[in-house]
């Protein structure tokens, strides 16, 4: 027989320290020879990426061992930090220097490019024994010099660069003859899913050619089907859709579906689809929820790959390929696929140390806002043994992603299900802005960051609460970054909230304008409006202008070696919070940036998370105190 106790209060064997130690992030793979080669973050080694291997007897070794890091710093955010070429020798960029360094397996590191402080690297391919890398170089000027290379692998220090001349360049393709280049680039005030340009060169000649993109266009991934022919993404119609160009003709599309294959090009290693054997593509298909696609001559037919969020296609060769992202009951993992025999082995990841029974299942909602559909998914408190007093609805915490052009699936993290398992439902939201929904979707944000991002987390916690599935009086909204942008906005603008967690979030857009990186020094153009004509809209916009509205308690939680957003603005919150005697409570993490890796961190977090809403909306939290609120 079930015991009876109130929402949040559930005891749970998902632990904090278990939610930091669960399936390990996946960062890249790739199969080399017979082995299957990925990037695996290790939270309990101050969250740096290692590189392991899959032997072909199974066996699974660390071919990037501690201390070593391979983390990109390009655009801030990184990606592509490591490649491998087909004989085994790993290529990789270490945190700490930015440079680039070759090892093979059992064997010491060296450097293949120079020392110094100004250069980054990041975007790692290696294609037909060549080594390409994006170039990032920091000088006097705001915005750096960067550029896409040709590392030479045999201990000369040779770098060539092979394409340059635009403010971002990414995701490097060499023809199989090696004698053209093919690549994404964009300028500000753009973003890479509003406007870029696909490129190709021939290096010979030095000849560039636009191929496809300009105003409303954003064209993803080359990849060569052949010396004279390329397939990429590209979104005339609205959704991204792949498209075959020769070079000497027009592009024609390939299978056009009413989904997006193709998403936020936030770090340099994301890859949507490949190009398989005997002229099969597969392909990441996104409409809320991902799916996996095999589109051949013949036809298209789905794969019997469990992945429906977070999917990418990280390599394909003859009739393999690998998959990684999370299934619907939150199991993040790689899986190598067979296109012949439709065998899917799941290469490394799958189920915490918790049984599947403890984890929610993802309802997709959609519900009428101010500006239009909004989506959403929902996770009910879930409990085997468990259940709540009759008649007591539970307390939501709504989830803004980050980005803000990102996307959530139908997938719940061990996060989510710390929460549920203690009877604490979660709402994660699409708000407009949000990709996997089609560009006039992600539109929507336009010039209305702070408006319509508001208005639809809003109208979808109301809508939650209005059809009897939580308690009105308990909702709270949590979001990092943007997202958090989103929290302190909403908290200040709506009623609907009554409490707030903000993980590294923005309260001033106008310091963020001054402050932040280079790849986002433009994105509020877009979102807000240029400065200085819009910096009235900036200042309405802002939470921190209007500190007068803060009202419910707030924790505050900060990376203090974040450069993206900085202390700075968490500290500002703080500080108007303590001044209009708002219950508050500030974590500065040191040692840890923009999102947080470490293991301690994601515990002391969790913890804090947990006992400020046991604190704030009265209920007791087994194991983990009420959280002091100043």
């Amino acid at each position: 027989m079930a015991d009876t106790l109130p929402y949040g209060s559930w005891p749970s064997p998902i632990t904090p320290e278990s939610v930091a130690q669960s399936t390990p992030r996946v960062d890249g793979a790739r199969i080399v020879g017979d082995e299957v080669w990925w990037g695996e973050s290790v939270p309990s080694e101050a969250g740096r990426v290692a590189v392991k291997r899959r032997r072909a007897d199974g066996s699974v070794e660390t071919v990037l061992p501690a201390p070593a890091n391979a983390r990109s710093a390009v655009h801030e955010y990184g990606g592509g930090a490591w490649t491998a070429s087909d004989e085994g020798e790993l290529y990789y960029v270490e945190r700490t220097d930015q440079r680039v360094y070759a090892l093979r397996p059992g064997g010491g590191a060296r450097a293949l490019t120079p020392a110094d402080d100004t250069v980054r690297h990041g975007g790692l391919r290696f294609e037909h024994g060549a080594l390409l890398a994006v170039r990032e170089t920091h000088g006097a000027e705001r915005v750096p010099v960067r550029a896409i290379v040709r590392v030479a692998t045999d201990d000369s220090g040779t770098v060539d660069v092979l394409a340059e001349g635009s403010h971002f360049l990414a995701q490097p393709a060499l023809s199989p003859d090696g004698g053209r280049l093919a690549w994404i680039a964009w300028n500000h005030p753009d973003m890479p899913w509003d406007a870029t340009i696909l490129r190709v060169a021939d290096l010979a000649s030095e000849e560039v050619h636009d191929l496809a993109g300009g105003d409303d266009r954003a064209p993803l991934q080359p990849v060569w089907l052949a010396d004279d022919e390329l397939l990429y993404a590209d979104d005339p119609g609205g959704r991204w859709n792949l498209f075959r160009r020769p070079l000497d003709g027009d592009a024609q599309p390939v299978a056009p579906a009413d989904a997006d294959t193709g998403g936020g090009l936030w770090v340099l290693g994301t890859r949507w689809f490949g190009a398989a054997g005997d002229g099969r593509i597969v392909a990441v298909r996104t409409d809320g929820a991902d799916q996996i696609v095999e589109i051949a001559p013949s036809g298209v037919r789905p794969l019997d790959v469990p992945v429906v969020a977070g999917a990418t296609v990280d390599d394909a060769r003859d009739a393999r390929v690998l998959i990684s992202g999370a299934d619907s009951a939150g199991r993040s993992g790689l899986w190598l696929v067979d296109l012949d025999s439709g065998v899917v082995d799941l290469v490394t990841g799958g189920s915490g140390s918790w049984g599947d029974e403890w984890m929610p299942s993802a309802r997709a909602l959609e519900t009428e806002g101010p500006h239009g559909p909004v989506h959403a998914f929902a996770y009910a408190p879930t409990h085997p043994e468990v259940t709540a007093p009759a008649g007591e609805r539970p307390p939501y915490v709504v989830l803004v992603h980050g980005g803000p052009t990102s996307h959530v699936g139908p997938a719940p993290s061990a996060k989510t299900a710390f929460f549920t398992s203690r009877g604490i439902g979660v709402l994660d939201v699409n708000y407009g802005g949000s990709t996997g929904y089609g560009r006039a979707y992600r539109d929507r944000l336009k010039g209305q960051w702070g408006v319509v991002d508001v208005d639809d987390v809003a109208a979808a916690a109301s809508a939650l609460a209005a059809a009897g599935l939580a308690d009105p009086e308990r909702l709270a909204i949590a979001g990092g970054s943007a997202g958090g942008w989103t929290v302190l906005a909403a908290v200040t603008r709506t009623d609907v909230f009554s409490a707030g967690i903000s993980r590294y979030g923005v309260g001033d857009a106008r310091a963020l304008a001054e402050d932040t990186h280079d790849f986002e020094a433009r994105y509020l153009d877009g979102l807000i409006g240029p400065l200085p004509e819009a910096e009235q809209v900036y200042i309405e916009r802002s939470p921190l202008s209007r500190p007068e509205r803060f009202r419910v308690p707030l924790l505050i939680l900060q990376g203090a070696e974040d450069r993206v957003v900085p202390p700075s603005q968490a500290e500002a919150i703080r500080d108007a919070l303590a001044a209009h005697g708002v219950p508050h409570a500030y974590v500065l993490y040191e040692g840890e940036g923009h999102g947080f890796r470490r293991a301690e961190t994601v515990v002391d977090s969790l913890q804090r998370e947990l006992g400020f809403l046991g604190a704030v909306f009265g209920f007791e939290t087994p194991g983990v105190p009420a959280l002091p609120l100043d």
